[in-house]
């Protein structure tokens, strides 16, 4: 079927209007029987990219079919290659050089030319210096050599930091591709894979699991771990083109797995919401929450939600607002589940009704010191519907975000975001045991957080918990 062109939004018109300018570029290096070089056609591709179409869109536009487009941002990382930078007015342009070649021919003086084309004299006696031919005896002034003379010496075969530097290689793979560990130590093998194909984290399947601290924290991380030593520090921008960018010899592209979208190509990618529920009543809404909850300065109070997996299996997260202290609830599937009919009202077999999220909750709340459970924020989910009674034998109050406002308990949602790289949406969540769940804790907690200056929750947690126990310390509960 033959495709019609969609109407282009006017980013994309304005880059088609520079597509059609690069024209003066190509057509003096087209040679007959040979195909149209290719840069300046990525050029376009990547600058119609830039403006929000989609790739199919882009490589119609430019004149290439849909594969070779994906291609081409595939093997990129999502980002344009460095070699197709945009020119700018600080160089020569190609046109600029047709120009310097007919008034040179011409026989005219160096400041004639630069006072024709807007340029110093000096400017164009290096031109006709430096990237004139040299096949001949004598030395000629050509546009295209002298073009491509310039590309080359323009390239900058500069080595990646991680490439040279052993040691700092070594700190970024063991935070990047690092394996869980119990609190013993023991590695935790976590799901089995499938080989990594170069495409975007797998739908609904297995991610390996792995310390997976993201680029920023490593960043950071080096310059408390090495106050005194310059040579280990990195950006995480280099990390992430490290990672992405194929040819830069210091990470292997797969470990794009490690990180915590998973994303092979730098793109936007939209989060999911989810569905609240309405049995919530006044005396538990958001807005009676104490305000010293608002601010995050004083501990114990803590927010709350489910990841829900496949065949009715989920696990309970809660997160602490002022640590961001992350304990995971195991909640296994009852006896009887998928063996059993559902029976209408009846109970829940597959782990998070109202009963037994109460009794999970509960089991992992108390284990906490009292003055550390003060309040829970949870969403309008119903396996929180007996929350009176989880509230009583907790002594923590319960609250509860208003309908569709993810944004009211932040911490939480980020948290859920970084645990589906251990647990993906459409995997079965009810396999893992406690000890497992324990194990992606003690990970989660022990990973940097820039919110925290870059100190980890397990430490922030550890300093609250030993302020506790000082004798004659206030508090408010």
């Amino acid at each position: 079927m033959v495709r019609g062109k969609k109407e282009m939004p006017r980013a994309a018109a304005g880059a088609r209007r520079q597509w059609a300018a690069d024209r003066a570029l190509r057509a003096p290096m087209r040679s007959p029987g040979r195909p149209e070089p290719s840069r300046a056609v990525q050029r376009a591709f990547w600058r119609l990219i830039a403006s929000g179409v989609t790739t199919a869109e882009a490589a119609f536009e430019v004149g290439v079919s849909w594969p070779v487009g994906s291609r081409w941002l595939r093997h990129a990382g999502g980002m344009p290659p460095i070699s197709l930078d945009e020119p700018t007015g600080r160089y020569l342009s190609f046109a600029e050089r047709e120009e310097i070649a007919l008034l040179h021919a011409q026989k005219h003086g160096v400041r004639e030319i630069g006072r024709q084309i807007g340029r110093d004299p000096g400017t164009i006696s290096r031109e006709l210096r430096r990237n004139a031919a040299t096949r001949s005896d004598q030395l000629e002034y050509r546009a295209r050599v002298a073009q491509w003379k310039a590309q080359q010496a323009a390239k900058r075969p500069k080595i990646a930091k991680l490439a040279v530097n052993e040691t700092l290689r070594k700190y970024v793979l063991e935070r990047l591709d690092g394996s869980v560990r119990r609190p013993d130590g023991t590695i935790v093998a976590g799901p089995l894979t499938p080989e990594w194909k170069g495409l975007n984290k797998p739908h609904r399947q297995d991610r390996r699991w792995a310390i997976a601290w993201s680029p920023e924290q490593i960043s950071h991380r080096l310059r408390v771990d090495f106050p005194d030593d310059e040579s280990m520090r990195i950006s995480h921008e280099a990390i992430y083109q490290s990672l992405f960018i194929e040819g830069r010899g210091a990470l292997k592209r797969e470990l794009v797995t490690c990180l915590r979208t998973g994303r092979a190509l730098r793109q936007p990618r939209a989060r999911a919401q989810s569905k609240p529920q309405g049995h919530v009543t006044a005396d538990v809404v958001l807005s009676e929450r104490p305000a010293e909850a608002e601010d995050r300065a004083i501990p114990g109070h803590w927010e709350g939600d489910l990841i829900i997996g496949t065949g009715r299996s989920a696990i309970g997260t809660l997160i602490e607002r002022s640590s961001r202290s992350t304990l995971l609830v195991h909640l296994p599937r009852l006896e009887g589940w998928g063996e059993k009919p559902p029976v209408k009202n009846g109970p829940s077999l597959g782990g998070y009704d109202a009963i037994a999220m109460n009794a999970a909750l509960t089991v992992s709340m108390t284990k906490l010191p009292e003055q550390l459970r003060k309040t829970l924020t949870w969403d309008r989910g119903k396996e929180l519907s007996a929350h009176a009674q989880f509230a009583l034998e907790t002594g923590t109050k319960v609250f509860f975000a208003d309908p569709h406002s993810p944004w009211q308990r932040p911490s939480n949602e980020n948290t859920n975001g970084l645990l589906r790289q251990y647990f993906p949406k459409g995997t079965d969540l009810a396999r893992w045991s406690a000890d497992d769940l324990e194990a992606v804790a003690l990970a989660m907690n022990n990973r940097p957080r820039k919110v925290l200056g870059w100190k980890t929750p397990a430490e922030v947690f550890s300093e609250q918990i030993l302020l506790l126990q000082q004798p004659g310390v206030a508090t408010t509960g």
